[in-house]
């Protein structure tokens, strides 16, 4: 069962947003995510083959940060003037939405592949800043 709340009120069932850093080991890549959706099936996996290139790490990390952003906005939006049932308020949570799916879709097809999604542009430019590699 997962839990997904909105409201600036949060309920004893639904905490808050929280930081979680248990996906990596904290000496290896610096990071920092969003759980949006508190379920019991765990942290999100790794790359499917142990081997993970720093731009896609990087990549994982903006995108928990702009999730942190948004989700500030849309926080401070619906509680302005015009409240939760605003336009605008709709439109912020609707961008949050957006960047949480985006970092889902990239978890998703960093677990379902068995291979980096930088692989093909690693094996031409190895000597790139994106390809560092970091084995877990």
């Amino acid at each position: 069962m997962a839990c997904v709340s909105f409201s600036p009120s949060w309920t004893l069932s639904c905490p808050p947003l929280r930081r979680c850093s248990s996906m990596f080991n904290s000496k290896q890549i610096p990071t920092l995510s969003v759980i949006f959706v508190r379920s019991h099936r765990g942290p999100a996996p790794a790359a499917a083959g142990l081997k993970r290139y720093w731009g896609t790490a990087m990549r994982e990390l903006n995108l928990s940060k702009m999730i942190e952003k948004k989700v500030a906005e849309a926080m401070d939006v619906c509680n302005g003037e015009e409240g939760m049932r605003s336009d605008g308020c709709r439109v912020a949570w609707d961008e949050v939405e957006e960047v949480s799916s985006a970092l889902a879709d990239l978890r998703r097809r960093l677990a379902d592949s068995a291979v980096d999604p930088l692989e093909p542009f690693c094996l031409q430019n190895p000597e790139d800043e994106e390809c560092r590699i970091y084995e877990y």
